[in-house]
């Protein structure tokens, strides 16, 4: 009889595979760093704007292989003044991908601009294809999201915007570590923005922070955030409309401690990330975030895969539903493409939505994903998390 339980699924009263009141590494992880770094600010009374900040900047700078960094107090705020810096307003075309978070089309319109909505591709990013049918002559830049740190494709993003002389500006919210030939993310193109939102593979709660190897577009960004106050500038000197973007001294503190143990994580979670992969490649219907061999490490902000339910077995809906009793933990993600955001619906008035099928089949009936944090469990959780897959999928009769 105990054999009978282990075997059915545990949504019918089987034994899961994973005890369900077991839980997975929690976020964020935190030491002794961190609270030594906050006490030590706290203790010099120095808590804006200063040494914490500029020492912040240098190492993310670096850890990311661009020449600047300019920190502010969230990923959204970064992508405003990103398009603000690069000149983009009223009558400028954006060009966006469906499948992201609401901010990389918000920071567009927020500025005046038009958000120009295109599709993804198999590997969840930006489909190039996509973005050069959508280029008209009011088109003045890309925003590529690395979805999940999987790394869009920056060489063909590139020679688009060098052909048609347009500005490749990197949602890089997911993508803290990742690396295109040898090269961190955000300065892949003019430049690219991150998040150190709570969810995120390094974070102080918020935080934001943009990323250039253009000195003159860090300087204008820094403006920007800092009340458009222009460097070597009088304290009451504004030259340019900014806004009070300013990273406190306590969330540099954090975030510098938390970059100490970022490289340590990013190579465990890549190696559980291939784990799974590998884990997974049998199992018909399951189809796990594809890489590319130029991406030189992979960050793994989430491990995204598609379900089809036709080769599976079931929908989507009856799998996570499954998956959640086994002791897994996991989401079907975004439940409608951007551009039917009611804010997006609203300002798109009687024109017609844009075709974009591979983003309407992950919201509506194949997107999967969990976060980050579950890849620091340990090599066995990670493979508990493959067979509880497989045994569904062995099944999977029961869930029609």
């Amino acid at each position: 009889m105990a054999e009978l339980l282990t075997d059915r699924l545990a949504i019918h009263g089987g034994a899961p595979v994973r005890a369900v009141d077991k839980s997975w590494p929690q976020w964020p992880i935190v030491g002794d760093e961190e609270r030594r770094a906050l006490l030590e600010v706290f203790n010099s009374g120095k808590w804006w704007y200063g040494e914490r900040v500029a020492q912040f900047e240098a190492a993310y700078a670096l850890f990311q292989d661009a020449r600047f960094c300019v920190t502010c107090n969230s990923g959204t705020a970064a992508a405003e003044i990103g398009i603000q810096a690069l000149g983009f307003g009223p009558g400028d075309e954006v060009i966006v991908p469906a499948y992201t978070f609401i901010a990389t089309a918000s920071s567009v319109a927020r500025m005046g601009a038009t958000p120009v909505f295109v599709d993804v591709d198999e590997s969840w990013c930006i489909d190039p294809a996509a973005v050069e049918a959508a280029i008209t002559p009011r088109t003045k830049a890309i925003v590529p999201v690395h979805f999940g740190s999987r790394v869009a494709d920056m060489d063909r993003l590139n020679a688009l915007a060098d052909k048609h002389g347009l500005v490749v500006m990197e949602d890089a919210c997911h993508s803290w570590g990742s690396k295109w030939k040898g090269k961190g993310t955000g300065a892949l193109g003019r430049c690219g923005v991150f998040s150190f939102q709570m969810s995120k593979n390094m974070t102080a709660g918020e935080g934001g922070a943009i990323l250039t190897d253009d000195e003159e577009l860090a300087d204008r960004c820094r403006a920007i955030s800092n009340c458009g106050r222009s460097k070597g500038g009088a304290w009451y000197g504004h030259d340019l409309i900014g806004t009070n973007a300013r990273m406190t001294e306590f969330a540099a503190a954090v975030l510098s401690a938390q970059l100490e143990r970022l490289e340590e994580q990013t190579l465990y979670r890549e190696r559980m990330g291939a784990i799974l992969n590998e884990e997974l490649a049998g199992v018909e219907g399951l189809v796990p975030q594809p890489g590319d061999e130029r991406m030189t490490r992979r960050a793994y902000h989430l491990y995204p895969f598609r379900l089809d339910e036709k080769a599976f077995g079931c929908s989507r809906e009856r799998f996570v539903e499954a998956a959640r009793a086994e002791g897994m933990s996991l989401t079907a993600g975004y439940p409608v493409p951007l551009y039917n955001q009611p804010v997006f619906e609203r300002l798109r008035g009687d024109t017609p939505a844009p075709s974009c099928p591979v983003t309407e089949d992950l919201c509506t009936r194949s997107g999967v994903w969990f976060n980050h944090s579950q890849l620091l469990s340990p090599e066995e959780d990670i493979r508990l998390i493959a067979k509880a897959y497989r045994k569904i999928k062995d099944h999977v009769s029961e869930l029609a």
